[in-house]
């Protein structure tokens, strides 16, 4: 059976382009998560390692959407191994079945690896001008009015979510506040 494994690192960003692909793929099990890569949090990745089988194939449509290092890419491959499992990379046609296969697996997986410390080296560089120029000056803060709007309206008795959902703002902004005291 070919199984799908979709993962977007943000709860805004859209799976529909991976759920397309591994739909054209044969999938017919899909596991979806919308969460960073580099949390061990993945529910869904760990689901879907225990519910594959003998002869199973794991799919993605990408090797940055399976893992962000390649200690994780090896260590999920392997454990796709374990359970004679195989994993299909549907936009590099790379297929753990052979012994080439998992060489490429492993070299792919240190390039991408590669590409993304160097990308985020040359946006820290970036960010560093940008702050020395004056240009950057980073998230701007939420106003304290809309957290003490939205504490007011759980102190009156409204649900957290209720009251974050008018005021505008994210669930986890008012407990952060909460936690360090700015409300």
């Amino acid at each position: 059976m070919k199984i799908g494994y979709a993962r977007v690192s943000t709860s805004d960003q859209n799976l529909a382009a991976q759920l397309e692909a591994l739909a054209g793929a044969g999938c017919k099990k899909v596991y979806k998560e919308k969460l960073s890569g580099k949390t061990s949090e993945r529910e869904q990745l760990h689901e879907m390692l225990s519910f594959i089988r003998d002869g199973d194939y794991v799919v993605i449509t990408k090797l940055d959407r399976l893992a962000r290092s390649t200690r994780d890419l090896l260590d999920i491959a392997a454990q796709i191994e374990i359970k004679r499992a195989n994993l299909e990379v549907l936009n590099i046609n790379l297929d753990t079945k052979t012994p080439t296969g998992k060489l490429m697996l492993t070299m792919l997986g240190a390039v991408a690896e590669f590409e993304r410390d160097i990308m985020l080296e040359r946006q820290s560089e970036g960010i560093a001008i940008a702050k020395s120029e004056g240009k950057y000056k980073g998230r701007q803060p939420l106003a304290d009015e809309k957290l003490q709007s939205v504490k007011e309206l759980v102190d009156s008795g409204v649900s957290v979510s209720k009251a974050v959902k008018e005021i505008g703002i994210a669930r986890r902004t008012y407990y952060k506040a909460l936690e360090e005291g700015r409300i």
